[in-house]
């Protein structure tokens, strides 16, 4: 009984071999297939990248502003003491954002008011694009009220 269940076995294989589905004619379908959307899963990947990067580089620029805004706003703080907390801020954050030095943060002081701005570029991941980032933080001013 085992040699007519083997030879049934091979012969079931065999037919199994030579059965063809629709379209198996087609070989080697996959590498083009994989030709055609890799240079588009590639661009959504770079492109998810680079978004990402924008996000970081606005935040990097509005804690910097907040870091301005935080040092000029203490009573009686000298002149220019926002704009160099911001610059000290965006030297240690890296490189997230760049060409912030060319106009470097500005800070507004009024008698009540603090506004500081930052602008620059976020950091390129795809070449040839850039976006411009600019954030503003603004607070009051402590100073002595009558009650």
């Amino acid at each position: 009984m085992l040699p007519t269940l083997s030879t049934g076995w091979c012969r079931m294989a065999a037919a199994i071999r030579h059965l063809r589905l629709a379209g198996s004619g087609e070989r080697g379908g996959n590498p083009v297939e994989l030709a055609v959307t890799l240079p588009t899963i590639l661009v959504m990947l770079f492109a998810s990248i680079q978004v990402a990067v924008v996000f970081v580089a606005r935040s990097t620029a509005l804690n910097a502003a907040q870091s301005g805004v935080n040092a000029q706003r203490l009573h009686q703080a000298p002149t220019g003491a926002g704009e160099d907390r911001a610059a000290e801020f965006l030297q240690a954050a890296g490189d997230w954002l760049v060409d912030w030095d060319e106009p470097g943060p500005s800070c507004v002081a009024t008698a009540t008011d603090v506004t500081c701005t930052v602008t620059g570029r976020s950091l390129s991941v795809v070449p040839g694009v850039s976006f411009s980032v600019r954030q503003t933080a603004h607070g009051t001013v402590e100073r002595w009220t009558a009650p």
